[in-house]
């Protein structure tokens, strides 16, 4: 497994997310502020990144924003004392998958990347399983039960990388930028046609899984 890059200013912050994922055999490096994390990206095989967001010299939004910025896609957990909606969203916006608002439950923590690590492990391979359907980017069927469904491209794109990372929140920029592409010419409204659409083909409770709106956000996809 890739080690932990674990960004925080506060030497205890650092040594405490250290010693309980290495206690669960998930090896760890540290950085101090943003400008060192991004070295440390640079030279080594990270498999997830946990930010604090009040650091010196470079701060925990500008590296998210920088790392996304890059197109690298690995996981992003936000450490921060701040806990109020619009911190969060702002998070989201900026390409975090996941928030923990200080002090937290060091057990908590590491539940969270665990999950955080499984996710990204089914989003980077050609099959992803949720609730009662298979998706082949191979072959780019769908298969649900004993049928062998075939979608539009962009909707199976769309279903993909939301079932790929169940639980994480999209925002519509988001979603138009990594399956449109940063040159689409229309609008965010092209996001939620085929979202409707997704929903209509798979409706039923035997799906496994919800298609579900985060107000004033975007969208995330939960197993029920």
């Amino acid at each position: 497994m890739n080690r932990i890059l674990v960004v925080d200013d506060d030497p205890n912050i650092r040594e405490l997310v250290t010693v309980f994922l290495q206690n669960e055999g998930i090896a760890c490096i540290e950085a101090s502020n943003g400008e060192e994390a991004l070295h440390i990206l640079k030279a080594g095989a990270i498999g997830l990144m946990i930010i604090d967001i009040m650091m010196p010299h470079m701060d925990g939004w500008t590296l998210c924003k920088k790392v996304r910025g890059s197109g690298d896609q690995i996981p992003v957990l936000i450490l921060t004392a701040r806990g109020e909606t619009m911190q969060k969203v702002r998070g989201f916006r900026l390409g975090a998958d996941d928030y923990l608002v200080k002090p937290f439950e060091p057990i908590e923590m590491v539940m969270r990347v665990k999950a955080l690590l499984r996710r990204y492990q089914v989003s980077v391979s050609q099959s992803v399983h949720i609730g009662n359907i298979t998706l082949d980017r191979k072959s780019y069927e769908v298969r649900l039960s004993n049928r062998i469904l075939t979608l539009p491209l962009k909707e199976f794109e769309l279903l993909f990388m939301l079932a790929g990372t169940p639980g994480r929140t999209y925002t519509r920029d988001d979603l138009i930028e990594k399956i449109w592409g940063y040159d689409y010419e229309g609008d965010e409204r092209t996001v939620d046609v085929h979202i409707k659409r997704l929903r209509k083909r798979f409706s039923g409770p035997n799906t496994g899984f919800q298609i579900k709106t985060v107000r004033g956000l975007g969208y995330r996809l939960e197993e029920c």
